[in-house]
């Protein structure tokens, strides 16, 4: 990682996922991207950043959570196309545009979003200068 660089993890769930989908796309995501260096911060579509299941992850693992407006996740070139979420949100992945708009411009990617076991979420790791 650059200097000041920072590496956010953006998510993307039902509302069924359980803190353990959270968990277990994040380790995906790690595993995927090499074993990045840590995550500096979490991020999700605004109208998911408050849930329940959200915010309990990130007060567990001690990191800043962002909920990102829509045009903000609408801007940016995802790698994955998912049809659900191209569906619901016109995005191709809810967690690599909120790792991408959380991690500021001239972020990208470390992989493609990652799918957690139970399939209730997904995971995206962004690296960027700030968080």
């Amino acid at each position: 990682m650059a200097g000041g660089a920072v590496i956010v993890a953006g998510f993307g769930f039902r509302a069924a996922a359980t803190e353990a989908s959270l968990a277990g796309a994040l380790a995906q995501a790690m595993q995927g991207a090499g074993h990045a260096g840590p995550v500096a911060a979490l991020a999700t579509a605004r109208d998911k950043a408050d849930s329940a299941v959200f915010t309990t992850f990130a007060q567990e693992f001690g990191l800043p959570a962002h909920g990102i407006d829509a045009p903000d996740l609408a801007r940016q070139e995802t790698l994955t196309r998912a049809a659900p979420s191209l569906a619901a949100r016109g995005i191709g992945s809810v967690a690599e545009a909120a790792a991408l708009a959380a991690a500021g411009p001239g972020a990208r990617l470390l992989a493609a979003r990652c799918v957690s076991g139970d399939g209730m979420a997904t995971c995206a790791l962004a690296e960027g200068a700030r968080s």
